[in-house]
């Protein structure tokens, strides 16, 4: 009886990289998408920025990358912290007020493992009774943030103080980088009536009363 031919070896790194590659497709988590640039929702008439009526302080930061430079308007400057976590923004009203956005610029592609992974948003009177309202995870962020701050009635909150803290950074990263925050309230209904918004550049430079 003629002996049987040797098997052909098998080989199934081939299988083996492409079952590699879907379970690194399925843990891999999707990058955090951008929001829409914040000027777009001002151009609505909806919602009024009120960063400027607040008094804003940091739990550390390197001299010239402070609170300035978070403010500026300028998405090439940003605030570095500068001691442990977490890393702490806070702002802080005069009086009780209604906040209904905030607004977060990161850029994972520029700052890396200075780029916040995971932020807590809380809320309260003073730094006494400070509540978490949100709290986000974030990957790889590339652009505005949008935090909505709303009550479990699903309303615009109101408070006298927001605390923004920067839990986590990407790759462990110690410091923190954040490029600008806006706070945004919303814009009340006249109470005389109810007139069409004016949206276009041209209506809402005769949209107030002189």
């Amino acid at each position: 009886m003629p002996s049987p031919a040797p098997l052909a070896p098998f080989c199934s790194c081939g299988a083996e990289a492409q079952v590699g590659t879907r379970l690194l497709e399925m843990t891999t988590p999707n990058k955090t998408p951008p929001g829409a640039d914040p000027k777009q929702l001002e151009r609505t008439g909806t919602v009024r920025e009120i960063g400027s009526q607040a008094v804003w302080s940091l739990s550390s930061c390197k001299p010239g990358f402070g609170v300035d430079q978070l403010r500026d308007d300028n998405l090439e400057t940003y605030w570095q912290s500068d001691g442990s976590q977490p890393h702490l923004v806070n702002i802080q009203f005069r009086r009780k007020t209604t906040v209904k956005t905030l607004c977060i610029y990161a850029d994972y592609k520029s700052d890396e493992s200075y780029t916040p992974s995971k932020i807590s948003v809380r809320v309260g009177n003073n730094f006494h009774n400070l509540q978490e309202v949100r709290q986000l995870e974030l990957v790889e962020p590339s652009g505005w943030i949008h935090v909505p701050l709303t009550d479990t009635h699903k309303k615009p909150i109101r408070t006298f103080m927001i605390q923004i803290a920067v839990l986590a950074n990407h790759q462990n990263g110690r410091d923190t980088h954040m490029r600008q925050i806006k706070v945004y309230t919303p814009v009340e209904e006249s109470s005389i009536g109810k007139f069409p918004r004016c949206t276009t550049i041209d209506f809402m430079m005769y949209r107030s009363i002189r």
